[in-house]
């Protein structure tokens, strides 16, 4: 997982993988639709971003669909991304550290931050996130995609191609788990900024966090230093001035 997402949207997007391709590991980062990654000339992560939005535009005739990667994005989104993203370029590798940052862009899009602020309810969340992702169910009845869904069906179901592939209830516990971890009082937002492979800033926004602990020892040394300082002036003015052989004056 790249280091600048935060704990609880990275325990999220591993749920994803896992959810949509089956795997949370770094093979999971190379998956296409139905598992067909086989039949590339090359893995995904070998890729830059330009080459596989090329790519897909046959994916979806050739394969079923055009979803590519750990979070299975589809052409539509990967090209909707590089226009909400000015600093996200073609030339970029689609390893899995750009992935990640793609995937939290599309969790923050969704709504992550209203989500673990309070300002946005689990159960609505859960659906934003089943409209992100077919194979997230929806947690309560509503209308769908293409029909009236119930509470564990994919929010695309009925069209044929897509159905929920984890529980309800695994999603209700995941998410309570994610806001657990988002709200910890040792996590501060820093920034916005998040370093790419090259040490270049792609302005993804993602969170990054510092410990409170850490400002704390450097509140304290900083204090040891200034005692010691005040120490050692009271003891150079105690000295007599001509201890040294320097004319006092007056």
């Amino acid at each position: 997982m790249d280091k600048s997402v935060p704990p609880g949207a990275a325990l999220l997007l591993d749920f994803v993988r896992e959810t949509e391709v089956g795997r949370s590991d770094r093979a999971s980062y190379d998956v296409i639709y139905a598992n067909k990654q086989g039949k590339l000339k090359q893995p995904l992560t070998t890729m830059t971003y330009g080459d596989i939005v090329d790519a897909q535009k046959s994916w979806s005739k050739n394969f079923g669909s055009s979803a590519a990667g750990g979070y299975q994005f589809m052409r539509a989104t990967l090209i909707g991304m590089a226009k909400e993203i000015h600093s996200l370029r073609g030339d970029m590798l689609f390893a899995p550290d750009l992935q990640d940052r793609l995937g939290y862009h599309l969790l923050k899009r969704r709504g992550y931050q209203e989500f673990v602020t309070g300002n946005m309810t689990l159960d609505e969340y859960a659906k934003k996130l089943a409209m992100e992702w077919a194979s997230f169910p929806v947690l309560s009845d509503t209308k769908g995609s293409h029909r009236f869904v119930k509470r564990g069906q994919s929010f695309y179901a009925g069209d044929g191609l897509n159905k929920a592939l984890v529980k309800p209830e695994k999603v209700e516990a995941v998410l309570k788990h994610v806001l657990e971890v988002a709200r910890r009082p040792t996590d501060v937002l820093l920034n916005d900024a998040a370093p790419t492979e090259s040490g270049k800033q792609l302005g993804l926004g993602p969170e990054q966090t510092i410990r409170p602990e850490a400002k704390s020892a450097s509140r304290g040394i900083v204090a040891l230093i200034g005692a010691a300082l005040v120490a050692l002036g009271a003891f150079l003015s105690s000295i007599p001035c001509n201890l040294f052989g320097v004319f006092c004056g007056g």
